[in-house]
């Protein structure tokens, strides 16, 4: 094939040549000329074996990596791809799982990593990919505030929105006041997206669930500027549940065989302090201004945490477990 010689629809052959290949084979599957002929002839192209073969060779000079083979596994395959198939497979599996969407747009991102590979491998994508009974999402604008409050951090501007939450016929019911904040980061955090910025009404970074956001407007305002010493990694492990509010050093003790679940909640960089011959003992930073979910995280493992310090800490988590205790027993 010379380049002088081809007339504009002509052109296109390689670029339909290159989406047979890509959607009709893989590493397992093949297409022979006779039905890479017939794919073209669908597009109005006509074409011959010997053309195909030079149309294969210009897409490898172009970098495409394309096997061909005799026998057995005669045909031209397309393995060069940006994705291999798990590396798909773990893309599908977080959408697939993410709360914060809707199954609508699970299914409509689903499809389009599926069109990542060859239809084969797709179809396997689509059939291995499945969370039973997950609660999914119920706003379906997620997904554009996510997109808007990136754009929001891109050009250190100011965000306004409105905040809701579900009543028991499970209807929008909107937070009172328009709120504005200065957005630094969204992060994946205990299966939910959340907006991390500086909240003006309290003066201080705040924690936003995204899908219980709704009217985001970017303001023609710069953003506050954030902290020096602000580290999203350290906020994330410092708060529970995403509950917001200043943090303080908490003194805790483990037994030994939990070293593992205090790594995965506070990073390899927690300090550990052997007590005895079986607990240690770490200090973390925790928000402790709403400590019901921090106290939830250390009561699932019974009489194998504790809290040292500091005293107040201790005597409202007493007094949160009597509370509970007392309202187990006047259950009906």
């Amino acid at each position: 094939m010379t380049d002088g010689t081809r007339s504009g629809n002509q052109k296109l052959t390689l670029l339909y040549l290159y989406k047979i290949l890509f959607e009709g084979t893989d590493e397992e599957h093949a297409m022979t000329s006779a039905d890479i002929a017939e794919r073209l002839e669908a597009y109005g192209v006509s074409t011959s074996r010997k053309t195909i073969y030079e149309d294969v060779n210009v897409l490898r000079e172009a970098g495409v990596e394309i096997l061909s083979g005799r026998g057995s596994n005669s045909g031209y395959r397309l393995v060069g791809r940006d994705f291999q198939l798990a590396e798909l497979n773990l893309l599908a599996n977080a959408v697939s799982s993410a709360k914060f969407l809707t199954e609508k747009k699970s299914a409509e991102l689903l499809k389009k990593i599926s069109c990542l590979t060859s239809s084969f491998e797709g179809r396997q994508l689509q059939r291995e990919v499945y969370i039973a009974n997950r609660p999914k999402s119920m706003n379906e604008k997620i997904y554009y505030n996510v997109d808007t409050i990136h754009k929001a951090i891109a050009e250190k501007k100011k965000i306004s929105f409105m905040m809701f939450d579900y009543d028991l016929r499970k209807r929008m019911n909107f937070r009172e006041g328009v709120r504005i904040c200065s957005p630094y980061a969204l992060c994946w955090n205990e299966e939910k997206y959340y907006a991390v910025g500086y909240y003006e009404k309290y003066g201080k970074i705040t924690n936003f669930r995204v899908d219980r956001m709704t009217d985001i407007h970017i303001l023609n305002e710069p953003a506050e500027k954030k902290p020096k010493d602000f580290s999203l990694s350290e906020h994330l492990n410092s708060t529970f549940s995403m509950f917001s509010g200043d943090s303080e050093d908490v003194r805790l003790r483990f037994d030994n065989d939990l070293i593992n679940a205090v790594i995965d909640r506070f990073g390899k960089k927690v300090p550990i302090y052997p007590h005895g011959d079986d607990q240690f003992e770490t200090v973390v930073k925790v928000k402790t201004e709403q400590p019901q979910p921090f106290f939830g995280w250390i009561f699932k493992f019974g009489t194998k945490a504790r809290i040292i310090g500091p005293a107040h800490l201790i005597d409202e988590y007493k007094r949160m477990l009597k509370e509970a205790a007392d309202a187990a027993e006047g259950s009906d």
